[in-house]
């Protein structure tokens, strides 16, 4: 079975037609592994690079860790070195060096010849489809699959002059400073919507003085009351006849997002053992570990039906008219200590936990008025939209950059042929 996909890897390349002007060569040709090592002192201020600080995908790195945090052997690197994990190469993880530091031992050093190719040309091509393909082929390992300077040195390419070189990585390298840019939006939202959401559920909107509660402190107006008094919790009515319905729409905990506001997924589903009445519309929260913990909930939307059925393992609530936002206490019981608080009281054994229904009624939430609530949860709807605008945008820069590298590295499209003035990042 290896050897049979080792078959196809190698033959990746031969079914790519290259330009004639393009030079056949194996990695081994133009890198060279570094084989420095050192023992951090533990004092000292090196830069250390671990897998965990490189992301899937990028080719630079952005975060590091410290000399002081490590103390066994390590690799040394330089700048314009490429670092390659080698364990797990599936990840795609894969860095150019911009200062020297010590890496992980399953990070490969590469030193390239730059008489024949450039730093940022290599750190592209290591990300190609082709090569991936290539060296998970050639890992062994099953709980912690590796591969090898040996085998990856054997991997055949072909590459263009290197004056061709610099324009296609310039192509590249601005596409990947675009998705960089997005993510680094994404962050600043995400930071801004946790420090909004400690000041508007502490201060509200209208500059009122403050009281002091049992859960600190809340402008004078509002008023501190239970989730369950405040909320309903969703029943089956009685009476319901399900057998005139062929199937119906099935809420399960897979497709329960942590990160999405509105649940738009369900299956169809012509029967089932057991399940959650749900109405559309409703707040389903997960009550079992680790989805409760993850934050796992969000409002029941795009359903055929105005009800559903969900697991069994989620608790479903909706608001009162005039009184209770739904949207409102979806953000409440985002906040992190809040959801701390009640999983500090969920029962059961350890790994089996389940927040009971009497833990969330009576969790204590501070209310304000009814369209002081609406306009508190739209503050958040929109910083939701924003980061969610900015990940499809961050998406298509980097099913755009993949795309182009495979067209650009292999040479099916030249850059000769590209006006990059009209490239729109």
């Amino acid at each position: 079975m290896v050897n049979d996909k080792k078959k196809n890897s190698e033959n990746i390349y031969e079914q790519i037609t290259f330009p004639k002007d393009w030079d056949p060569t194996s990695l081994s040709d133009v890198f060279d592994l570094r084989r420095e090592t050192m023992v951090p002192t533990g004092i000292g201020n090196q830069r250390y690079i671990g897998l965990e600080h490189i992301d899937s995908g990028r080719m630079k790195i952005s975060r590091y860790g410290g000399e002081s945090e490590i103390r066994s052997a390590k690799n040394k690197f330089y700048p314009d070195d490429i670092l390659y994990g080698k364990l797990r190469p599936y990840l795609d993880k894969s860095v150019l060096a911009d200062i020297k530091g010590i890496c992980s031992t399953d990070i490969l050093v590469f030193k390239v010849d730059k008489d024949r190719i450039l730093p940022r040309y290599g750190a592209c091509l290591v990300h190609t489809s082709a090569f991936l393909q290539y060296v998970i082929s050639t890992t062994t390992g099953v709980n912690h699959p590796r591969t090898s300077w040996s085998s990856i040195g054997k991997f055949r390419c072909s590459i263009p002059k290197l004056a061709e070189q610099s324009i296609i990585v310039h192509a590249l390298f601005i596409l990947q400073q675009a998705i960089a840019q997005q993510e680094q939006i994404i962050t600043k939202t995400k930071e801004l919507k946790r420090s909004l959401m400690h000041r508007l559920f502490t201060y509200g909107l209208r500059g009122e003085e403050l009281k002091g509660t049992e859960i600190g402190l809340m402008p004078e107006s509002w008023k501190l009351t239970n989730i369950g008094e405040a909320y309903e919790f969703t029943t089956k009515p009685r009476g319901i006849d399900l057998s005139k319905y062929k199937e119906l729409p099935f809420i399960p905990m897979e497709l329960i997002s942590e990160n999405q506001r509105l649940l738009h997924k369900y299956e169809m589903r012509k029967s089932f053992s057991s399940g959650t009445y749900v109405q559309k519309g409703d707040l389903v929260v997960a009550k079992i570990t680790p989805s409760f913990e993850n934050g796992k909930q969000g409002i029941v939307t795009n359903i055929p039906l105005d009800f559903c059925y969900a697991t069994t393992e989620v608790w479903p609530l909706h608001g009162v008219d005039g009184q209770s936002n739904i949207e409102y206490l979806h953000y409440y019981l985002k906040k992190s200590d809040v959801r701390n608080e009640i999983a500090g009281k969920m029962e059961g054994s350890t790994g089996r936990q389940r927040v009971p229904r009497n833990v969330l009624f009576d969790a204590k939430i501070p209310l304000p008025s009814y369209e002081e609530q609406i306009e508190i949860s739209d503050i958040f709807i929109s910083l939701d939209e924003k980061i969610d605008a900015t990940e499809s945008k961050k998406k298509s820069l980097h099913d755009l950059f993949k795309t182009m590298l495979q067209l650009l590295m292999t040479g099916q499209v030249r850059v000769k042929d590209i006006d990059f003035g009209e490239i729109n990042v």
